[in-house]
Order: C-alpha cells, then structure tokens, then sequence
C-alpha cells in the first residue's frame, strides 16, 4: 500500500533541490511511480503551438502510449490536455466497449500490459503547462487518498516547471531568462502587476512568468513591456 501524501513530499523536496527541468520530469514520474499505485509514467510538455514534447517515459510502454496520443491525437492525455480536467479510466477495456477512444484504446489494449490510465494536467490557473500519464496493468481507480495525493502532487508540479519551461524549438533555451530574476526591470514589472491585481509579491512575479510561456517570450521581455505601460494585467472577472 502507498504511503498517503508520500509523492507531494518527494516534490517538496525536490522543489529545494534546483534540479533542471528534463531531470525534474524525470524525477516527477519516479516521485509518482513510487508513492503510488501505478506501474508508469510519462510528462509531456504542451506548448503554444500544436506540437508536444514529452520530457520524460519511465519505461518502453509509457513512451508507446505517449507517441500513440500524439500519433492518433486522441486519448486520455489529449483530452486531458484539451480540457484541463483529470482523465481517469480506471479500466481500458471497457473504453474500447464504449468506443471513447477507438483507434487509441484498442490499439493500446492490443499492443500493451495497460489495463489503466490517469491523465493529470499540470495546470497553473488558465494555462495548462502539461499533463502527467501514469498507467498500470492491473484495472481499477485510484484509491481516494492516492487521487488527492496525486492532484497535489500535480499542482506543485506545475509551479516547479512554471520556472524551468524549456524552449520547445529544442534549441536548448527556455522561456524564462533565468538569469534575469536579479535584474531590475523584473523586480519594477512585478512591482507593478503586484498593484494592478492587488495580489502578493509571488504571484505577481508568477502571473508575468504565466503570460511569458502563454506568449512563447522570455520573462525579461515581457517585464520590459510592463514597465512600458505597453502591457497591463487586470484582475479575473468575478
């Protein structure tokens, strides 16, 4: 049985440890694998254009179920990934009955152990970074406790990778300038989107990180256009 809570204290760890973002993928699915009940996992990356980069397959069979979705474009990451909800099928073959996925579920049914899949979105308010599959060869839910673990889990996991999103270009930059977080005009912008939405210092700076991957453009140069006054962010409706 997995110890309740366990993968959100593997990321907390992880979150103090500075790891790069391919090697925080990696050890995401690893946090996952071993604090729950699953046998595999993957991380893909969505990015502003309809490409997706998977940064991680702990094994053959996660890779295959990823270039399966992506081939097909349809199954539960897709949807999940789509929608911005957990997608969770705790029994494929009663997908393939239900015809939910027809090409994807038959496919993996025939060609893989995989008997269940959890897709899990890796989302920061409107902006879905990713999504997280983990998959097992035995059917069945994940208990309550696993479920709510996971979604923490998920939601960490977004944070941590809200500061490291690589450039999906591959040319091995990064949507945010790291080394920009000392200089002034970050410090000014934040400053500014901190009084614009009335919201503390961290998530200020994590809303111009947000539009920064949402637009495909470095932090420093988003920072530069607030303190411009060429952008504004103004607070949700509602």
């Amino acid at each position: 049985m997995a110890e309740s809570g366990r993968v959100t204290r593997s990321l907390l760890a992880l979150s103090r440890a500075g790891v790069g973002n391919r090697q925080l993928a990696a050890d995401i699915c690893r946090a996952c694998i071993s604090g729950l009940d699953v046998e595999g996992a993957a991380l893909s990356l969505l990015t502003t254009t309809d490409a997706r980069n998977t940064l991680f397959a702990s094994d053959p069979v996660a890779d295959l179920l990823e270039e399966l979705q992506f081939t097909l474009n349809e199954g539960a990451c897709i949807e999940a990934g789509t929608s911005g909800n957990p997608v969770l099928v705790p029994d494929l073959t009663d997908v393939v009955e239900q015809r939910r996925w027809p090409v994807f579920a038959s496919a993996v049914v025939e060609r893989s152990p995989v008997r269940a899949l959890f897709a899990l979105p890796l989302q920061w308010g409107a902006i879905n970074l990713g999504v997280l599959d983990l998959y097992r060869t035995t059917p069945g839910p994940l208990p309550g406790d696993q479920h709510r673990d996971a979604q923490s889990a998920v939601d960490l996991a977004a944070l941590m990778l809200l500061g490291q999103v690589p450039d999906p270009t591959g040319d091995g930059g990064s949507w945010f300038d790291g080394s920009a977080l000392g200089r002034a005009e970050i410090h000014q912008a934040t400053g500014m989107v901190l009084m614009q939405l009335d919201v503390p210092a961290s998530e200020a700076l994590a809303r111009l990180r947000g539009h920064a991957f949402a637009e495909g453009r470095l932090l420093i140069d988003v920072a530069r256009d607030v303190v411009a006054r060429r952008l504004a962010f103004t607070k949700d409706p509602g």
